[in-house]
Formats: structure tokens, sequence, C-alpha cells
């Protein structure tokens, strides 16, 4: 998965075929301004460790194993790094610290970096702020194995460090999307007289009156933007918008349905590196069409794979004019239905289940992030006309259609579960709506205006 097939030797073969068709590659891969690298590392967790922020059952067994797969962009000022993540999130402090030693191994700046987690359950969610006071109650309880993390960040400045050495021509890009049926469906769609969210169509479910409920607000395009050395696609990233949970919390430690898609692809194309990035998905899963059986995954395995592939068949490679970053930060005010004193009271109480216990204790990480004053850095690669971008946490499908909707003429790429801090983003119009996605949001409505405000800045022209 370095590289499968030489460029030499690629083109070499090709040639002897039919020069006159791929001469304009060769003269464009020799003459190319950018250059690219892609890289993978693995990130799975160890028996015992952790899972979902431990408040799941912990490490058992590996059903199948988990990746950070990423690429490096070369010639567009700084190294630009971008990589997913098969975690189920990378929380304030925890993520900086990924950017940093990504950056570091590449020769650029942590601002440069994006790192998005997938949101598998099946696997770490870490926030070292909330592992620390966990720690100190002495209850058994951990979110994460610091030793695990650190040996992560050193695969990644190990990986990123050889992929250097081997960048490539970065010639043309190319875009394409393709529907996807019967997966994706609004988690908010049973709602009482009085317009409040009453039950949750969760990842999984089981109950008639749900499932026969419409699927609501979705986006239900998955998209791919492929980059090319001359004819050879080298990275092929996918986007789609959904929950990635078939079932978990037995301790089978599994990448899920779009994992497993993607692996398959991967397997097909083994001289492309192929990516996966989940949309903008707070209040969208896949409960309309999951019994959460074994059997369910596999169906929910190959509608994914399927719409990878038909979103690759509209491919169309161009050359590449313009390569560029544009970074924007915020730091939206805290939820004030939270309050410190009553988060530690949550805490240290015994009697509290670890769910509450760990998550009030990640929820006071990220008031002591907005005390310190640390942004959250959203970022966007353009590309020519496509724009890929990169949001934080567990942000409402409409943020994703809105950022379409601000640039109607470009293909809008967009991955969200960057820095998982805020925890859900609703828009602000969900919030007197209530459920559990709002009980479950760090940031006050503010986020709403803040966050549109730099999706609008990071694609204006």
């Amino acid at each position: 998965m370095k590289g499968g097939i030489s460029r030499r030797r690629f083109l070499g073969t090709s040639v002897a075929a039919g020069a006159a068709t791929l001469a304009p590659f060769a003269d464009a891969a020799d003459s190319a301004k950018f250059r690219i690298a892609t890289f993978h590392f693995d990130v799975t967790p160890p028996v015992g460790h952790p899972l979902c922020g431990g408040w799941i059952r912990p490490v058992l067994d590996i059903a199948d194993g988990l990746q950070a797969i990423g690429f490096l962009v070369l010639g567009a000022g700084k190294p630009i790094v971008v990589c997913a993540v098969d975690w189920t999130g990378i929380l304030n402090d925890a993520h900086i610290a990924w950017r940093s030693a990504l950056a570091e191994a590449a020769g650029t700046t942590p601002d440069r970096v994006a790192v998005q987690c997938v949101h598998q359950h099946d696997a770490p969610f870490v926030c070292l702020h909330a592992d620390k006071l966990i720690a100190e109650q002495q209850a058994g309880l951990r979110v994460v194995e610091t030793e695990f993390f650190r040996t992560c960040l050193g695969r990644a400045r190990e990986t990123v460090t050889a992929a250097l050495r081997e960048v490539r021509p970065l010639t043309h890009v190319a875009h394409g999307e393709a529907r996807v049926e019967k997966v994706a469906g609004n988690r908010r769609v049973a709602l009482g007289p009085d317009g409040r969210v009453r039950k949750m169509r969760g990842s999984g479910c089981r109950e008639a009156e749900l499932i026969a409920m419409p699927e609501g607000l979705i986006d239900p395009m998955l998209k791919t933007v492929a980059f090319y050395d001359g004819p050879e696609k080298i990275a092929s990233c996918h986007y789609y918008a959904t929950h990635p949970m078939s079932h978990y919390g037995k301790g089978q430690v599994s990448s899920d349905f779009v994992g497993l898609a993607r692996k398959q692809r991967q397997r097909e194309e083994p001289g492309c590196m192929h990516i996966y990035f989940t949309g903008c998905a707070g209040n969208v899963a896949a409960g309309k069409y999951n019994d959460g059986s074994p059997e369910a995954r596999v169906q929910l395995t190959q509608r994914i794979y399927e719409g990878i592939v038909a979103s690759e068949k509209s491919l169309k490679p161009a050359p590449i004019g313009s390569v560029s970053w544009k970074t924007h930060d915020i730091l939206p005010p805290t939820n004030a239905v939270f309050t410190a004193g009553n988060l530690r009271e949550i805490v240290a109480n015994t009697e509290n289940v670890p769910a509450n216990r760990i998550r009030s204790a990640m929820t006071l990480g990220w008031m002591q992030r907005v005390e310190n004053r640390t942004p959250i850095v959203l970022s966007a690669l353009h590309v020519d006309d496509i724009a890929m971008l990169h949001l934080p946490a567990e942000c409402f499908v409409e943020y994703q259609l809105r950022a379409q909707q601000l640039a109607p003429d470009r293909f809008i790429a967009t991955a969200a579960y960057s820095d998982g801090g805020p925890w859900y983003i609703p828009v602000k119009e969900e919030y007197p709506k209530g459920g559990y996605e709002v009980s479950a949001a760090n940031c006050s409505d503010e986020v709403d205006s803040i966050l549109s405000a730099g999706i609008r800045e990071l694609l204006r022209a």
C-alpha cells in the first residue's frame, strides 16, 4: 500500500501500448509543481484497553484492525497533512498532540495538519484531561492508556518521515459522487406535540414505529476526491455522513461497516490509498436500516462499498492548476447548562455509571480549554474548484448542506470529527427541541453562527 506499481514501470508499460494517449500525462508528471505521498499505520488498541472512552466493555479481541491513513501535499507553501483515524474521537490536548506530531515529522506547522476521526465506537476515545480527572478518582476507570497513545504518536512520526522519502508528482485531480441507498437516516425524527424530541433513532433500532418513520434530513451522496500522478491514481478520499456503527460494546475492536467497505476497495486497488472520512453526522445514523445484527453489518458494508465504487466511476482526472490551504480559528462558549462544580460532583460520585462520570470529565476538559483560550482550527484544502473541508466534532448534517449551498459552483467534500472537544454541534434551531444530542453539546447555541461564519470564510474565493 505504499504506492503499488512504480511510476516508471507504469508509464513505461502503458506508453508501449499507446504513447499518444499517455504522453500528456507523462509531460505533466515531469513538470509537476506539486508532490504527494501517502501513509498509513496501525492504531489498534491492545487487549484490555478502554473502548469508547471507557464506558463500554474494554478490548477483548480484534475483529479487524484500526488504522490512521492519510496523505501529504508539497508545493503549496509549507507541507499539508490530512489524516483519517479509525477512533471514536480525539479531544482537546490529545488532538493538538496528534497534529503536532504529524507536523513535526512533515516539517510543517500544526495548523497545516487535519486529523479527522471516523468515529467507530469499538475504538479509542481520547481526552487526556478527562483521563487525568478519572484516574484521580482511583475507581479503576480509565479513558485511555497513555503509553499506547504515545506509541501511536511515535508511529505517526516514523511513518510520515518515511513517506516524505517517497513523494511523487501530483498532476491531476478528479471528483465524483453517488447516492447511497438504505444506510443513513436522521436520528431526530420522533417529535412530540410540543416539537421536542421524544425518542432517538440511533445507530441500531428494532422499534417498528421509529423504523417506519421517514429518513428525515440527510445528505444521501457519497463523495470522492482522487489525486493522480499522471494516469495513476495515488489516493482516493471518500466522504459520507452517517454514524458508522452497526453494533458495538462487546469488546470486539472493529473499523465497522465503513472501514470494512474501505478495506474491500483497498484490496481491489492496492496501488491507490483509499481513505474514508465521516461527514457531518451528529444527527444521522443507520438505525432505520440496521437492527444491530451481524447480518446487518454485512449489508451496510456492501451498500457503502457500492457507493464508493459508483462514486469513482464518474472520476474524470483534470490537470491541477492551483492548490491552497486555508484555516479559521473558532472557540465557541460553553453551554450554560454545565457548571464546573456540578460536573466535578458527577465525576466523584461512585454511584454514577462510568459513562456519565467520564462524559462529565470530558466536558470539564472542554471548559478548561475555553478558559485557556485554545481555539479549534477549521481548515480546507482547495484544489482548483474542489474544497475539502475539515470540521470539528459531531456537527449536524445541516452544516455540511450549508457548505454546499455557500459554494454551489464548486465540489465540496466535508469531513467532520476533527477536534472532538465540543462533542455534539447542533444547529441553533435544534437546541429548543432537546434530545440526547443537545444534552451532550458542550457549546452554547452560539456555536451555530460562529461555525457557520468559519465555514463561510474557508469557502470565500
